[in-house]
């Protein structure tokens, strides 16, 4: 898929794509975190500062959970499975997911400056963030964590750059990555067996790509404003893009069904995180895989505006129009909201 140029790639400016329009409900909505990135991002109107949501009861109750390390506990957990520590780190990269996505938090408040450094404490000198499969490379998760951090203001910071080269040294020879022990045909069971497996193991490069996995790591790509548009970055969006809708390689949420499994802030690849990253990205929305996706958004839509997507997080009842807000950012970047 080539790279289009900027009048090609934004589509038929200005033109509304959906059926029925959620941006004022999205703006009026009782979230008031949902209203300010509404008017910000959707209306461009002046919202305020975004710290004013940092002081939200929300926001509160998730700071004060925070542990002194900057960490959060993880609740319940399986011993064979992850140490607790490890466990911690899953959830603090959960808990400052929520903070940035849902709060706008930066480096600017201390809780996003302590939990920033909890997470970088389990990068390795490779360049990796270690732990959540054990000894084994979490190529998924260094994505996940890298581009929370970068959108909570550390993209200039000399870790992320490392973590970048790490990942730019991983990739499978199409260009794109897998999780290294699932090239190996080791089964998941034994990715987080110390006793078994002591040192990480490197990927079977012949392999295909993953687009679970690909989707992941581009996450961190789309968030840093110049790694986006790198070659590597662009040829790995083009991979992402034809697996829309298509069955992954390998049998982590392999089926096709995955694809409108969803979760807001984004976890594994769906077709919202997916489309997110492409629209950031800026390939093409006229791509055919890139049009049916969105034309199935479109197809889905319900009356109240909301999408009939499957949520797999964190459920509460505003999720769903954060999935709305989320599909109409990457609306709005390829200017199909008509506004």
């Amino acid at each position: 898929m080539k790279k289009a140029s900027r009048s090609a790639r934004s589509g038929r400016k200005g033109r509304r794509f959906l059926d029925v329009d959620p941006v004022p409900i999205l703006a009026a909505s009782h979230n008031p975190a949902i209203a300010f990135f509404a008017r910000r991002d959707l209306l461009e109107v002046d919202a305020g500062a975004v710290s004013m949501l940092w002081d939200l009861p929300a926001a509160r109750r998730i700071v004060a959970r925070q542990n002194a390390d900057g960490s959060w506990r993880y609740p319940g957990g399986k011993t064979h499975v992850r140490s607790r520590e490890n466990y911690d780190q899953l959830e603090t990269f959960r808990q400052a997911g929520v903070l940035v996505e849902q709060l706008g938090f930066t480096r600017e408040h201390p809780a996003m400056r302590r939990a920033a450094e909890s997470l970088f404490s389990f990068q390795t000198e490779e360049g990796d963030f270690r732990g959540i499969y054990g000894n084994q490379y979490a190529t998924t998760y260094v994505g996940a964590i890298m581009e929370v951090l970068i959108k909570a203001g550390y993209a200039a910071d000399a870790r992320i750059a490392k973590g970048f080269r790490w990942l730019l040294a991983t990739r499978q020879n199409d260009g794109g990555w897998a999780i290294p022990m699932r090239t190996l045909g080791i089964p998941f069971s034994e990715f987080v067996n110390a006793r078994r497996h002591p040192r990480a193991l490197g990927p079977d490069r012949s392999k295909p790509s993953s687009h679970l996995v690909t989707g992941m790591v581009l996450r961190a790509f789309a968030a840093h404003a110049t790694r986006r548009t790198s070659a590597e970055a662009l040829r790995a969006a083009d991979f992402l893009a034809s697996r829309l809708y298509q069955k992954d390689g390998y049998g982590d949420r392999g089926d096709v069904g995955y694809w409108e499994r969803v979760s807001f802030p984004f976890w594994f690849t769906d077709v919202v995180s997916a489309l997110d990253t492409l629209s950031l990205m800026q390939l093409p929305s006229e791509a055919p895989p890139i049009r049916a996706a969105l034309e199935r958004l479109r197809m889905i839509q319900r009356a109240d505006g909301t999408f009939g997507l499957r949520i797999m997080k964190n459920k509460h009842e505003d999720l769903p129009w954060w999935i709305c807000l989320a599909v109409c950012r990457i609306l709005a970047r390829w200017r199909y909201l008509g506004r």
